[in-house]
């Protein structure tokens, strides 16, 4: 940009620009360059509340000083690299940032930023949650091609899309373990004011969810397989044990791990536990379940001791593999399966659409009618083929 002698760059700090702000939601501190007519902004990476910014300066917080004296440091090398630019005969404003980076040092790429960030991902998880953190951050070390900040941009989210489908991946197991990871840590780095836009809200990313619950659910015969399978390996009867109990309560995996037989109560001549789904929202408490206890999941507590016989989810996830093959399927098997396959058998033997959404916790039954709508189209066409020589 040509330098106009007599209109310099002018250099502030800005504070709560979308005014959303308040006692309980701090904002990011910004720079803002103004050049010309034009303005550059970006992220000094301090978050304060409202009461503690006045007039331009950090108050009412233990460290208030420190916040300021790097503040102070980060404005004067801001105008250092404006100087260098004017001093080799150019301005772009918008290159301060990159310069600026160089300069300090001390500024993250954006991977530096997302193996910060995984710890804060990391907390509280499941271990298998974590680990497919880590392994999400194997493959942008390994893929190399989202490194800074600015390959945060439409076209590098579509290159890595078309780079992952030509490894013949299926849209859902790249959404999930790929796209959805990195999603996440851009929403962070905006949230810190790192990025302006996400580049995956005007990208239609397929997630595979068309087939969702159709996809994942065994047929009364396969099921009944399953039951009857000759094995003689207590960790894969176990296994076998918790498929089972899982798939006559439709309960996820989150819910095993939570059920407690106390909660059985007996509503007429039926057992019924209730529960509430491990999901919250701010501190209100998630759906809540209700669960009829059907005869093969009761006879399963009874075997354990009116206890879930409750393993690791790795651990279930790969014996319900084994299980797959020791019963004569061919169908990969994974903790989901269970919960759909109980959901399809209610529908398909006319339990009403309200009830199993009741009973899978879903929020409402607009959510079980869209995992669940294809299945039902299946059956009815099913149902009519089963009696087509009896119309006609």
């Amino acid at each position: 940009m040509r330098i106009d002698y007599l209109s310099m760059p002018v250099v502030t700090l800005g504070y709560n620009r979308y005014k959303k702000a308040d006692s309980k939601h701090d904002a990011v501190i910004e720079v803002n360059i103004a050049y010309q007519g034009r303005r550059k902004v970006f992220s000094t990476r301090q978050r304060v509340f409202p009461n503690q910014w006045q007039h331009g300066r950090v108050v009412n917080r233990p460290d208030a000083q420190e916040i300021n004296k790097y503040l102070d440091q980060l404005m004067a090398d801001v105008k250092k690299v404006l100087n260098q630019m004017i001093e080799e005969g150019y301005i772009d404003i918008f290159a301060v940032p990159k310069y600026l980076s160089r300069l300090r040092c001390t500024l993250p790429d954006f991977f530096e930023f997302c193996e910060k960030r995984i710890t804060v991902r990391q907390y509280g998880r499941a271990a298998d949650s974590q680990e497919r953190y880590d392994r999400f951050m194997r493959f942008l070390r390994s893929y190399g091609k989202i490194r800074d900040f600015s390959d945060i941009t439409e076209e590098k989210i579509i290159q890595l899309d078309d780079y992952l489908k030509a490894k013949k991946m299926k849209a859902k197991s790249i959404w999930n373990n790929y796209h959805r990871f990195l999603n996440a840590f851009i929403l962070d780095a905006i949230s810190e004011g790192l990025i302006k836009k996400n580049p995956y809200k005007s990208l239609n990313i397929d997630k595979g969810e068309d087939q969702n619950g159709l996809d994942k659910c065994l047929t009364p015969e396969e099921l009944k397989k399953i039951e009857t399978a000759e094995i003689c390996k207590e960790s894969l009867l176990r296994v076998r044990d918790l498929f089972v109990f899982q798939t006559y309560t439709c309960l996820s995996y989150k819910d095993l791990r939570a059920f407690d037989s106390c909660k059985i109560q007996e509503e007429g001549e039926m057992k019924v536990y209730m529960g509430v789904r491990g999901k919250s929202h701010r501190g209100k408490p998630g759906w809540k379940f209700t669960v009829p206890m059907l005869q093969p999941a009761l006879d399963i507590l009874k075997k354990y001791g009116n206890k879930v016989p409750i393993i690791s989810n790795q651990k279930y996830n790969k014996g319900l593999k084994k299980l797959a093959v020791a019963s004569g399927i061919d169908k990969p098997l994974s903790t989901h399966w269970a919960r759909h396959t109980g959901a399809t058998l209610l529908l398909n033997v006319g339990v009403p659409m309200q009830v199993v959404s009741k009973i899978l916790g879903h929020s409402s039954t607009k959510m079980t009618e869209r995992v669940y709508a294809k299945l039902l189209d299946r059956t009815v066409v099913d149902a009519v083929n089963d009696v087509a020589d009896k119309l006609v």
